[in-house]
């Protein structure tokens, strides 16, 4: 039996630029998928300064649209634009997107295999052994989970969660008057379920359209994306695809590793909690995880991860708590100048939520809103 340096399990974001960090530093690398690529994920699509950072060496970004203007509304109304001096947000399909990186992992040495599915995995003192549906079996040193929140892998580590959302999104085919409404522009609009919050992304001939909320909270959740739909006059346009994902947010002292199978992206539950942006933690710390094995250092995996990402979810996780309780303050807040800015530095990967959040003057004003009383709802 062949027996890899490294296998990923999970040919998505976070696997693909595992592979291709670990690749590019000669560690023989093997990548199964249980899709078969190009393949539809739930998912916005949007690519903040951060996530076009990571990737600018590997792919050329598949951008449908360079988005410089943003709506908000406050569950569909008092609403305003902004507009930022460069492009904030680059909007890609990630049926697109994945394959390029797909397409990159494979030109630095990883071998790809599609249509494989894991069902199990065991570690022994000589590394870890995969078992496949069909029977086969994969030995490698040292596997990476990149295979979802619910993945085989995040179960395997012990993956905990302190935040799950359900997030429902809609492909709508636009006509050439709606691609020109809302070219370069995105819609934010934030919903009548504590810390929901719905969103329109241009995509050239599409729209996504999707609301995100805390699970258990189903049926208003449906209900908003319909009024939300409705408002937008769109409710007449048959979708290209109509789902629904769960996203997950680690608790902060969940593991990252087990043995010699460490987790990344949505299999170790590394999101921002408030936005639930997911792709930009899936390629760093694909990135980090990659770079970890290739030094034959997976303790030092954990370290990056927590100087790096966790900082940054702390402080997502203090946002939210002020959204879920305030959020007309919240919306309030993003008309300012000040607001405005910190919403522009995040969007282009200028400073982190865990930098503005350490600024003096911005603790004191969160402080404040600590003592107001919650929003009424509705």
């Amino acid at each position: 039996m062949v027996v890899w340096d490294l296998a990923v399990v999970g040919g998505g974001p976070a696997g693909l630029t595992a592979a291709h960090a670990a690749a590019r530093a000669g560690v023989r690398t093997l990548v199964v998928e249980r899709a078969t690529h190009p393949r539809y994920k739930t998912c916005g699509g949007g690519l903040i300064g951060t996530s076009l950072a990571e990737v600018a060496d590997r792919i050329e970004v598949p951008a449908h649209d360079h988005v410089d203007r943003v709506s908000f509304t406050r569950d569909g109304r008092r609403g305003f634009t902004r507009q930022g001096g460069e492009p904030l947000v680059a909007m890609v399909r990630r049926e697109e997107f994945d394959d390029r990186l797909r397409a990159a992992a494979i030109m630095a040495g990883v071998e790809v295999r599609e249509g494989v599915a894991v069902r199990a995995l065991e570690e022994d003192p000589e590394g870890v052994r995969l078992r496949m549906a069909g029977g086969e079996q994969v030995r490698a040193r040292t596997v990476i989970g990149a295979d979802g929140s619910s993945g085989i892998t995040s179960r395997h580590v012990g993956v905990r969660h302190r935040q799950v959302d359900l997030g429902l999104e809609l492909e709508l085919p636009v006509p050439p008057a709606e691609q020109r409404r809302w070219r370069g522009r995105l819609l934010l609009d934030w919903g009548p379920v504590p810390g929901s919050y719905a969103w329109v992304f241009p995509k050239g001939d599409r729209l996504t359209v999707g609301v995100i909320a805390a699970r258990g909270q189903g049926e208003r959740t449906r209900a908003y994306l319909r009024d939300f739909v409705d408002r937008l006059g769109l409710a007449g346009v048959t979708p290209e695809h109509d789902s629904g994902h769960l996203t997950r947010c680690r608790t902060g002292d969940s593991p990252l590793r087990r043995g010699r199978v460490l987790v990344v992206g949505d299999a170790a539950g590394l999101l921002e909690p408030w936005s639930r942006e997911g792709i930009s933690y899936a390629l760093r710390s694909g990135r980090l995880a990659g770079e970890a094995v290739a030094a034959d250092d997976p303790d030092g995996y954990e370290r990056e991860v927590r100087r790096r990402l966790v900082p940054e979810m702390r402080a997502g996780h203090r946002l939210l708590e002020v959204f879920e309780r305030r959020p007309d303050v919240f919306h309030a807040l993003l008309a300012t100048p000040v607001g405005w800015r910190m919403f522009v530095r995040f969007c282009q990967g200028r400073a982190s939520f865990a930098d503005t959040l350490g600024r003096r003057p911005v603790r004191a004003a969160l402080s404040l809103l600590d003592r107001l009383p919650a929003a009424r709802a509705g």
